[in-house]
Order: structure tokens, then C-alpha cells, then sequence
């Protein structure tokens, strides 16, 4: 709320100073605290293979393996159409995110900027995608008649955008059986983590991911790798013991 006033306030005296009813916009010097976002904790790769595993044979299968291994979030996955996925080039571009607007479900484009970004597909993902699309023909003629076609990824069953709320649904029981304490969305906060546990620059896990700055990335990271802080304070202790 603070940010929100200081916000309008800004403007207001900005559009005072363009009007030169004023000499100058003091509200510029008024530094206000960033909000602080809720991080979750992503998933160890162990963990990560574990869920892969027991979702072998689910119906959205590829969703889990895209939330994983590209970060996608839940809106746009369940955004994804068809036409953005490019087999032949081996890309996948995220344009669209499903929201609910005044009660409706609706494809928008994603905000920031930042969130558009096309992204390389690699065996594991493309294997996922092809036998989504295989399983989703087979629903297609299942439903004839009753199939209304969007040419989403992860539709209902007849065809129409999906029910977010029914994704955390299907992943509660999963989570449960494997003793996991994480939300679907630390599925995407696993991505960043096992990127950068990985070595992989922080500016190409930044674009990855869709964050609007490399803060954001390493926020992600240095609440969720435990695994990695341990490492860097044992070698730390076997240099000082050593």
C-alpha cells in the first residue's frame, strides 16, 4: 500500500512539473522499501527424479516435466498452445498465460516484458511433449463431438482451458505419498536452483526463468540451496581446520 501511494503521488507531482506549476518533483527523493516476496524451496535432484518417476503415467505428465525443466509457471503452462511449440527448431516460445479475469479464465499476454521468451527444447522435454500430444489425440477423439479446440497444451478433457486450481489438486496427493512438504510452484523454483547448482551463469537462468532481474534469480536461489551454503561453509571449515 505504501508503494501503491507513493506511486500515485510521483505521478501526480511529475504531471505538476510537465505543467511547471511546480519547480520540482520532491517525491522523487523519497526512496520506499521494495515488498518482500514469500520464496519457496525448490526440490533436490533426487527429489526431482523421484517426482518425474511416480508421474510416469499421468495424464499431464509433460507439464510437470516442462515446470521442472524450464520453469515455467502455472499460468503458463496452462497458457501453451501448440503453435508456440516448434518441434522442428526444437523451441518452445511462452506468449500466452492463462488468468482469471472477473470470474473468467482468459489467454492473456504475459507481464513484465520480461516473462516472452523463447526457450530450446532438449530430449527429455520433447520426448514428454510427443507423447502429451499422442495421449491428447486419443482424448480429442474420445470427446468427438463435445472437443471444443483452443489449441492449448494442457486442456481439460474436452478442449478447454484447464481449471488452475485443479493442478494443485493433482499435485497434493504426489506430494504427499513422497513425503514432500512443496508447493507446485517450488517446481519452478527447483529449475533455478539445479541451474545454478549447475554453474550456469545467473543472467542466462534470469532469461530462462522470465524474472524481470537477476536479484529475483538469486533471491530464489539463496533461500532454497541449503545444499549448496553447506558445502561453501564445510569447505570453509576444512581450510580453517585443515
Amino acid at each position: 500500500m505504501v508503494q501503491l501511494i507513493h506511486a500515485v503521488l510521483k505521478n501526480a507531482l511529475q504531471h505538476a512539473v510537465r505543467e511547471e506549476l511546480i519547480r520540482r518533483n520532491v517525491a522523487r527523493l523519497v526512496k520506499t522499501p521494495a515488498p518482500a516476496y514469500a520464496i519457496g524451496q525448490g526440490l533436490s535432484t533426487v527429489q526431482a527424479k523421484l517426482v518425474l518417476k511416480e508421474l510416469r503415467e499421468h495424464r499431464f505428465h509433460a507439464l510437470y516435466v516442462l515446470a521442472l525443466c524450464l520453469g515455467l509457471r502455472r499460468g503458463e503452462l496452462l497458457g501453451l498452445r501448440w503453435d508456440a511449440v516448434d518441434f522442428e527448431r526444437g523451441t518452445l516460445n511462452v506468449v500466452t498465460n492463462l488468468q482469471r479475469v472477473d470470474g473468467e479464465l482468459q489467454l492473456l499476454r504475459p507481464k513484465p516484458a520480461t516473462s516472452y521468451r523463447t526457450l530450446p527444447l532438449f530430449p527429455l522435454v520433447v520426448e514428454a511433449l510427443t507423447e502429451h500430444r499422442e495421449r491428447q489425440a486419443q482424448e480429442r477423439a474420445a470427446a468427438g463431438i463435445e472437443w471444443k479446440d483452443h489449441g492449448l497444451v494442457f486442456p481439460s478433457r474436452i478442449g478447454t482451458p484447464y481449471e488452475p486450481d485443479n493442478i494443485r489438486r493433482s499435485w497434493d496427493p504426489v506430494r504427499k505419498r513422497l513425503g514432500l512438504s512443496h508447493r507446485f510452484h517450488d517446481l519452478r523454483h527447483t529449475c533455478v536452483t539445479l541451474l545454478l547448482d549447475l554453474g550456469v551463469p545467473p543472467h542466462t537462468v534470469m532469461e530462462i526463468a522470465g524474472h524481470s532481474d537477476h536479484g529475483v534469480t538469486m533471491k530464489v536461489y539463496a533461500h532454497a540451496s541449503m545444499d549448496e551454503k553447506r558445502r561453501a561453509l564445510e569447505k570453509l571449515d576444512n581450510r580453517l581446520t585443515g
